[in-house]
């Protein structure tokens, strides 16, 4: 298994993220406002966290944080997930990984 699946295995929502990322308190406030809590991962205070970061940009993520996993797939950064909001596909993605109920 690899580092990512790893660490997102078994969570309905995880956001990696780094202690300075400005974006964070956005997707951490977005997720929330529909009920789920997410695991916030601060690659920047991992000893792997090298490792974590390259892995994310290897996904496509640019720039490597926020990026957000639902149900263990990676949907993507900020722009993404705002997206997905907009079209109002978030709350199905989070029913879906069971993040939250109706």
């Amino acid at each position: 298994m690899d580092l990512l699946a790893s660490l997102t295995e078994n969570k309905p929502v995880v956001i990696f993220s780094k202690s300075t990322c400005c974006m964070n308190p956005t997707m951490i406030a977005l997720i929330r406002g529909f009920g789920a809590e997410p695991i916030v991962i601060e690659i920047d205070k991992m000893a792997n966290g090298y490792q974590l970061e390259r892995a994310l940009i290897q996904l496509g993520c640019r720039p490597s944080v926020p990026a957000v996993f639902i149900g263990q797939q990676f949907v993507g950064g900020t722009d993404e997930v705002i997206s997905l909001n907009v079209q109002n596909k978030l709350s199905q993605l989070l029913l879906k990984a069971r993040a939250i109920w109706l």
